[in-house]
């Protein structure tokens, strides 16, 4: 009942997180299910079986907030779930030895990624509003699905990041639509794990707790999409899925302890400053994006001898 529990409140973390930040539900569920040593199908399977829910709840929720556009939905999730069914079946097939720490190989790059991308670049905005062509959402739902299924989460973290940089759509409608259109991917991914496990590799309990967990967050999520710093959000998920999943390879390899404790210290101090980073880099952007007062103007203007006149008579 206790790891129902805990595995319930991952859930509505993880949902709560994606839901505001358009990725890490899958990555983060998986990787506290490999910590716990689940086999990666079956942990994989069981998030996505999850998934079915919380997407289908999160999309209505961001739906009812007007953060969903269809059109980027319906062309990269059916390419999404093509590749989701192919990933399934072929993690499905794959030996857990090797699996495992593939998997969190896998994990720990994604990881990277979201954090350095986040960290260091930010947010493009300067292209609002440009459409986005099926010839570039087609190979990414693809690639994006298939790592999904793989990794036990990536829908997100290769998707989001991916439409984010194209400075195309606003941050709260690529949020929404990639969550959205991950419902696709979790039936399709479910599928391929039912074609490759069987009902036997996936244990419904705690797919039901993690559904549940997330059910309760998703509305929350879509809210907060609106109102949290996507940019200090993505440096802090990044890093915890970083140190979660080194600390998975640096066991699975069985390094010695003094180099153990050291990696995952050296791994936790530069996630730190990478979230002390993000947020002054958030603060310096909302400053310079406050407008300046009208009185603070005219007085810059007469300190810079382009003020009023003033009458010396």
């Amino acid at each position: 009942m206790k790891t129902l529990v805990l595995i319930a409140i991952v859930g509505f973390a993880a949902q709560l997180v994606d839901g505001s930040l358009g990725m890490a539900y899958g990555v983060t569920s998986t990787t506290l299910l490999l910590a716990i040593g689940t086999n990666p199908a079956m942990a994989s399977a069981t998030v996505h079986l999850a998934e079915v829910g919380t997407t289908l709840a999160s999309g209505i929720s961001h739906w009812k907030f007007g953060n969903v556009d269809w059109k980027v939905v319906g062309r990269i999730g059916v390419p999404g779930a093509v590749g989701a069914f192919v990933g399934a079946t072929f993690l499905s097939w794959l030996a857990t030895d090797l699996a495992k720490p593939l998997i969190s190989v896998i994990l720990l790059a994604l990881g990277l990624y979201v954090l350095l991308r986040f960290t260091f670049r930010g947010l493009r905005t300067d292209r609002l509003g440009t459409p986005l062509r099926k010839r570039f959402l087609t190979p990414l739902g693809l690639v994006a699905g298939f790592v999904d299924a793989t990794g036990g989460g990536g829908w997100g973290p290769v998707g989001t990041p991916a439409i984010l940089a194209s400075g195309r759509m606003e941050p709260r409608k690529v949020i929404g639509s990639i969550d959205t259109s991950e419902f696709f991917v979790a039936i399709a991914a479910s599928l391929g794990f039912f074609v490759g496990l069987g009902t036997a590799g996936i244990d419904a309990g705690w797919a039901v707790a993690l559904l549940v967990g997330g059910l309760v967050a998703a509305p929350i999520a879509a809210y907060l999409v609106r109102i949290v710093p996507p940019r200090v959000l993505g440096s802090a998920v990044g890093g915890l899925i970083v140190l979660t999943n080194a600390r998975t390879l640096l066991t699975t390899f069985e390094v010695d302890g003094s180099w153990f404790a050291g990696t995952l210290t050296l791994i936790a101090a530069v996630w730190a400053a990478a979230v002390v980073w993000s947020v002054r880099a958030h603060r310096a952007q909302k400053a310079l994006a406050e407008p300046v007062p009208a009185a603070v103007g005219a007085s810059a203007q007469a300190v810079d001898g382009v003020g009023p006149e003033v009458s010396r008579g």
